[in-house]
């Protein structure tokens, strides 16, 4: 995958990876909440399955739990 040339300038300047400036990028502007465009979506799609229950039975039992 070609990394964004902004990406790998910011990062060289900083002295640091890219992957390490990403992570810092994010610690710094944290977000908690959806952008508007996303929390719009939210009950667009009346008949969009949670949950394929057709192939629920297909499926295996669940695996035994141990007890603490």
């Amino acid at each position: 995958m070609k990394q964004p040339p902004r990406l790998t300038a910011a990062a060289a300047s900083a002295g640091l990876s890219k992957s390490r400036w990403v992570a810092q990028l994010i610690r710094r502007y944290p977000g908690d909440e959806w952008p508007p465009d996303c929390r719009e979506l939210a009950g667009a799609f009346p008949d969009f399955p949670l949950r394929d229950t057709a192939s629920d039975a297909a499926l295996p039992p669940d695996t035994a739990r141990l007890g603490f």
